[in-house]
């Protein structure tokens, strides 16, 4: 789906389980399809991305349409320009606001770099069915926004604060994983890059891109009660 386009680049929203390209760092890769092999046969076209989305999370992909346009709109992620905010489900009951200022891996394991995420609850839920060792499960809906785009960022720094994300394989609980998927037969990560703001470093000029929710998002929302809008 194309969520925004002009001359100089095109934003489509990426599903879930799906690589934006091919990665040494990414597994069983050799027999999937990436976002870029899809654009490209769509469109007959090559795009080049500017940033990364996990697998695993959905939302909202901005590529540049000739490589020589790539390193204006990447200077303007390196230098926290734009402002990208992220939705998540995440296990508990978190807290209405908070700062997660904590160094994370980057793509060379051996390193640490910083990285920063600002997160809003906007909403809860507490649930009769039991998730060991408790006999009841509390959920909240939280908005997410980093200042920084490290490797499974969101993903560990949610982890970090013992609110992991729902649907989460690798930092995220098992034994909620799979009530979700037991009972509601949901079983994808709840990690959604939702919108992204910028001035356009060619067209001078306020863009604001927004990527509707999966589908997986609106059965639960609806199961709870939860305005998605």
């Amino acid at each position: 789906m194309i969520l925004y386009e002009d001359d100089f680049v095109i934003a489509v929203a990426k599903p879930n389980n799906m690589l934006v390209h091919h990665s040494s760092m990414a597994r069983n890769q050799a027999e999937e399809q990436t976002l870029l092999e899809l654009l490209d046969e769509q469109f007959g076209k090559s795009y080049f991305p500017m940033h990364r989305l996990d697998r695993k999370t959905s939302g909202i992909v901005l590529c540049a349409k000739e490589k020589t346009f790539v390193s204006s709109f990447q200077e303007l992620f390196v230098t926290n320009q734009i402002e990208k905010v992220y939705y998540g489900v995440v296990r508990g009951f978190s807290p209405d606001t908070g700062e997660i200022d904590s160094a994370v891996k980057g793509r060379d394991a051996n390193v640490h770099k910083e990285a920063f995420t600002a997160y809003k609850t906007l909403s809860t839920i507490s649930l009769p069915i039991p998730v060991q060792p408790f006999e009841t499960s509390r959920y909240s809906l939280v908005k997410l926004l980093p200042k920084t785009g490290r490797m499974h960022q969101l993903r560990i720094h949610l982890n970090k604060i013992s609110h992991p994300l729902i649907g989460d394989p690798k930092y995220g609980d098992r034994f909620h994983n799979r009530m979700f998927q037991e009972e509601f037969e949901v079983s994808d990560l709840f990690l959604h890059a939702a919108s992204l703001s910028f001035t356009h470093p060619f067209l001078n000029k306020p863009v604001v891109i927004q990527c509707p929710f999966p589908r997986h998002w609106h059965i639960i929302a609806e199961k709870f009660d939860w305005n998605l809008s």
